[in-house]
């Protein structure tokens, strides 16, 4: 299926919130493991839960950006 330009469009920007999303979690591990390592494990604990948190928004991005190539979202040419 062939996209418009919106849908390219739409597509396009759920991969890049996903691409932010995988990037800050990445960043946020390293700051996770450096509070572990100075024995602050209670605040690590908390950054991974957020971490997990935003990884699962990052899959649902991608699983938005699937569903417009698939043609189930669409975004109406304005």
């Amino acid at each position: 299926m062939t996209l418009t330009k919106p849908n390219q469009q739409l597509r396009r920007e759920f991969q890049d919130l996903a691409n932010d999303l995988k990037w800050s979690a990445v960043e946020l591990m390293q700051i996770a493991v450096r509070l572990s390592q100075a024995g602050n494990e209670n605040d690590a604990q908390a950054v991974i839960r957020i971490c997990q948190v935003m990884q699962a928004g990052e899959d649902r991005f991608v699983g938005y950006g699937d569903e417009v190539k698939a043609g189930l979202i669409l975004r109406e040419e304005t």
